[in-house]
C-alpha cells in the first residue's frame, strides 16, 4: 500500500481552514451591521474553521513539506470537498433559510465550484450575509481553480494541460519560487479585475451591495445573484454590457492577462491562439442568435443583439446569469445553448466546460489522423501555442473527453434513477459537468432551481460538479487500485 505524506495534506488543509474561517467575519459583519441573527451563525462556523485548521497546521508545521505527485492527487480533491463541507456550515446553521444538509452542501459546492446552481428561493429577502457569503465562495472558487490549472494540472498532466507547463514545472514536480510568483500575479490581476468590474456596476447604478456580490460572481464566472431574477433585475442595458464584457474577460486566460497587467503585454493576448478562437466564436454565436431573434420577431435589432451577447457569453463562459428565459425563444436556442453548455471558455481561465484549447487540439488531431489515411507514408507534425504537439498531449486530450461523455452518461442514468426526466437528467449532467448552473427544461431551467430534485440527485450532482471543476482525472484516479500502491 502506498503511503500518503499526510503531514503535508494536513498543514496545507490547516492553512486553507483558517483562511476559510477568517473570511467568515466579512459576511458576520454584514449581519451585524443589519441587525440580523445569522452574525452568529457565520462566527461559530468561523471559529469552528480557525480552531480545526489551527490544530491541523500546529500538528504538521514542523513536518517534511515537500509534496509528490501522489499528495497532489489526493490533496486537490480532498481540499475541495473539505471546502465545500465547512462552506455548508453557515447555511445549514442558518435559521433565516433553513436547508437541509443536503441542500447546504449542494449550495456550498455550486459555489465553490463557481457552478451557480441554487437550491434557494426567494433570494430578495434572504439576509445580506447568506448573499455576501455565496459570492464570496465562487470568487474563492474562481481562483482557487486558476491557480490549480496553472501550478498542479500542468505536473499531472491531465487534459493536455501539460502544454502549459512553466520551465520549473518541467524540471521538476515540486512547485519553484518563480509559480508562486507568478500566481501571486495572476491573483492580483484577479482582485484588479474584480474591483474594476465592481466598481463599473456601481457607476451604472447598481447599489454598493449588489454591486460587490456580483462583481465577485461575474469575475469568477459563477453566477449566483441576490436576486430571484438573476441579472435579469438590472434592467439598464449599459449594466447587461457591462457584465458580458466581464464575463467575457472571466473566461480569458489569467495568465495572459497577469501578463498584459503587470508586464505591458497586451499584445499576448491578441496572440494567442485560443484567445482568438474564443473571441470569434463569440461574435459568429451572438450573430446567429441576434438574426434568429430578429428573424421571429422577438427583438429589434440592438435588444436582440444585446440579449443574445449576454446570454451567450454567460453560457459560454458557464457563468450562468440570464436576463430573461431563453428558453421562451424557440426550439434552436434551446439546442444552441444547450451546445454552448458543453464548451466552456479558455484554458486557465475561471470558466468551466470542454475548454477552447481542448476542442481546437482535437480538430487538429482528427485533421492529421486524415492526412495520414491519405498519404500513409507522409511525415507529418501540428503545432499549438508555439509547441508541437506531441502524441502524448493529443492521447491526454482524447482521453478526457472520453471520460467526460462516459461520466454524462453515467450521471444521466443515475439521476433518471431517482426519477427525473430525460430531458432534465440530460441537461443536468451537462450543466453540473461543465459548471455552468441553469439547465434546460421547466424544473432547473434559467427561471428554476434544483431545491425539487430528490436528495439523492443532489448529491449525485455533487458528484458531477467537483468532478468537473476538478477536470474528472483528478478525481478519478484515487479510485484506481494503482494508486494506492506502492
Amino acid at each position: 500500500m502506498a503511503k500518503l505524506n499526510f503531514h503535508i495534506i494536513g498543514l496545507v488543509s490547516g492553512m486553507v481552514l483558517v483562511a476559510i474561517g477568517a473570511l467568515m467575519i466579512l459576511p458576520s459583519v454584514i449581519d451585524l451591521k443589519d441587525h440580523d441573527a445569522d452574525v452568529q451563525t457565520f462566527i461559530l462556523s468561523g471559529v469552528s474553521c480557525i480552531f480545526v485548521g489551527g490544530v491541523l497546521y500546529l500538528a504538521n508545521k514542523d513536518s517534511n513539506h515537500q509534496i509528490t505527485r501522489r499528495e497532489t492527487f489526493f490533496l486537490t480533491t480532498f481540499v475541495w470537498l473539505m471546502l465545500s463541507f465547512f462552506a455548508a456550515l453557515p447555511y445549514y446553521m442558518s435559521g433565516d433559510i433553513d436547508l437541509s444538509f443536503t441542500d447546504a452542501f449542494f449550495e456550498a459546492v455550486s459555489g465553490i465550484t463557481t457552478t451557480g446552481a441554487t437550491v434557494l428561493t426567494d433570494l430578495d429577502h434572504v439576509s445580506r450575509g447568506i448573499l455576501f457569503w455565496r459570492a464570496l465562495t465562487q470568487w474563492i472558487g474562481g481562483i482557487g481553480i486558476i491557480a490549480l490549472a496553472f501550478v498542479f494540472l500542468p505536473i499531472l498532466k491531465i487534459g493536455g494541460m501539460q502544454l502549459f507547463q512553466t520551465e520549473s514545472s518541467e524540471r521538476s514536480d515540486k512547485i519553484a519560487p518563480r509559480t508562486y510568483n507568478v500566481v501571486f500575479m495572476i491573483v492580483s490581476a484577479y482582485a484588479i479585475i474584480t474591483f474594476l468590474c465592481g466598481m463599473t456596476y456601481l457607476a451604472l447604478g447598481m447599489d454598493y451591495f449588489d454591486a460587490l456580490c456580483h462583481a465577485l460572481t461575474t469575475v469568477s464566472t459563477g453566477g449566483f445573484s441576490t436576486h430571484d431574477a438573476s441579472f435579469g433585475f438590472f434592467t439598464r442595458p449599459a449594466l447587461q454590457w457591462a457584465a458580458t464584457f466581464f464575463m467575457f474577460a472571466g473566461g480569458l486566460p489569467f495568465v495572459l492577462l497577469a501578463q498584459a497587467v503587470f508586464k505591458g503585454r497586451p499584445k499576448e493576448l491578441i496572440r494567442s491562439t485560443q484567445v482568438r478562437t474564443y473571441a470569434l466564436l463569440c461574435v459568429a454565436f451572438i450573430a446567429v442568435m441576434s438574426l434568429w431573434l430578429m428573424r421571429n420577431d422577438l427583438y429589434g435589432f440592438t435588444d436582440a443583439v444585446r440579449m443574445a451577447a449576454f446570454n451567450i457569453v454567460s453560457i459560454m463562459t458557464t457563468t450562468g446569469y440570464a436576463t430573461t428565459d431563453y428558453l421562451l425563444w424557440g426550439s434552436f436556442p434551446v439546442a444552441f445553448f444547450f451546445f454552448l453548455t458543453y464548451m466552456g471558455g479558455c484554458t486557465g481561465s475561471t470558466a468551466g466546460g470542454m475548454k477552447i484549447m481542448r476542442m481546437e487540439i482535437v480538430f487538429r488531431t482528427v485533421n492529421l489522423s486524415i492526412k495520414r489515411l491519405i498519404y500513409p507514408h507522409g511525415i507529418f507534425s501540428t503545432r499549438y501555442a508555439c509547441k508541437t504537439l506531441h502524441d502524448d498531449v493529443a492521447r491526454s486530450i482524447m482521453t478526457f473527453l472520453l471520460v467526460f461523455v462516459i461520466s454524462n452518461i453515467v450521471l444521466v442514468l443515475g439521476l433518471s434513477f431517482y426519477g427525473l426526466d430525460i430531458q432534465t437528467a440530460i441537461s443536468a449532467a451537462a450543466t453540473m459537468t461543465a459548471n455552468v448552473g441553469p439547465g434546460i427544461g421547466d424544473i432547473i431551467g434559467p427561471s428554476g432551481n434544483f431545491a425539487s430534485l430528490p436528495d439523492g440527485a443532489k448529491w449525485l450532482l455533487d458528484m458531477g460538479m467537483i468532478l468537473g471543476r476538478l477536470e474528472f482525472l483528478t478525481v478519478l484516479v484515487l479510485f484506481s487500485s494503482s494508486f494506492w500502491r506502492s
